[in-house]
């Protein structure tokens, strides 16, 4: 049966590349990336204020295609357009709250702490993404041959500063403290993992404060992000991403979120992580480490099977 064909359409952020390609791959679709570009003039006004034209963004070559599938705001204005000026009957998807009229779309999806309902819009439990238990599974080899032996593992993952939380070395400081405390108390080995948010200055940071009982992975690793993720008994994440909290309840492993104190008002994703907790996923970061169990939490594929009724 030949594949349906897609085309994704975000801002180039790593967090919606991750949630467009994480559904195309579960979709199974043959599908192409492209990053869009508003026209500097439209560049300030949000989507409902921008018109349904050309105009309002650089030329996309996109081909064929059946779906398109859209993160960001700046791809709700393209999404609606090319629905609209193609002759074929195209299905449009797009993820998080695209802050237009939902009937614009096909199918919308959009996290629970987002508070958006809908006849087409499915909610989901925190991020869609692109990992798989498979890929996880498979890459579990590539980080053994440097960990010490006969150690468990406690994988911290870094994100980025954002408009809500400061990355400054105090900040990240209490973080690694806590962390290294922990390592040490219980007879562990840390690892240690970049996002391409990561600041240079706190990857030098932890391998700094960290080297002398933690794997420092250095530059972003895709094979070593998945084959820590298989490796830790335990694992943290800084609070400030969805998206890698959502990635890690792919393994039901305990997963300890690491606090940063907010600049701004962080009403989402507070909400998100009041979800986590109540349904046993996460719990916060202190001076003590346990074990726990719950369902892995595997949206992607979850929405993908819904979706897949419906476009067959």
């Amino acid at each position: 049966m030949t594949k349906l064909k897609g085309i994704l359409l975000t801002q180039g952020m790593h967090g919606m590349i991750s949630q467009v390609e994480g559904l195309a791959k579960a979709l199974d679709l043959d599908f192409t990336h492209h990053t869009v570009e508003l026209n500097s003039f439209w560049k300030p006004f949000p989507p409902k204020l921008t018109p349904i034209s050309q105009n309002g963004f650089k030329k996309i070559y996109v081909g064929v295609f059946d779906v398109i599938i859209t993160c960001g705001k700046k791809s709700v204005i393209p999404s609606i357009y090319l629905k609209k000026n193609t002759s074929k009957k195209i299905i449009n998807i797009h993820i998080q709250d695209p802050k237009v009229n939902l009937t614009n779309f096909n199918y919308i999806i959009a996290p629970e702490h987002d508070g958006l309902f809908g006849k087409n819009v499915f909610s989901t439990k925190g991020a869609i993404h692109y990992l798989t238990k498979k890929e996880i599974d498979k890459n579990t080899d590539y980080l053994k041959n440097r960990l010490k032996i006969g150690k468990e593992y406690f994988l911290l993952i870094l994100g980025g500063p954002t408009k809500h939380y400061d990355y400054s070395d105090e900040n990240i400081l209490k973080i690694l403290d806590l962390f290294n405390d922990l390592v040490i108390k219980n007879n562990l080995q840390g690892i240690v993992i970049p996002s391409m948010r990561t600041p240079k200055n706190i990857i030098e940071l932890t391998k700094d404060r960290l080297s002398e009982n933690s794997l420092i992975i250095d530059s972003v690793d895709k094979k070593a992000y998945l084959s820590a993720l298989s490796l830790a008994k335990y694992i943290s994440v800084t609070c400030d991403s969805t998206s890698m909290i959502s990635e890690a309840a792919l393994t039901g492993k305990p997963i300890y979120i690491a606090d940063i104190p907010a600049k701004k008002n962080d009403r989402r994703i507070k909400k998100f992580r009041e979800l986590f907790n109540e349904l046993n996923i996460t719990k916060k970061l202190d001076n003590k480490l346990e074990t726990w169990h719950y369902e892995i939490l595997d949206e992607t594929s979850r929405i993908a099977k819904k979706i897949k009724k419906q476009l067959t």
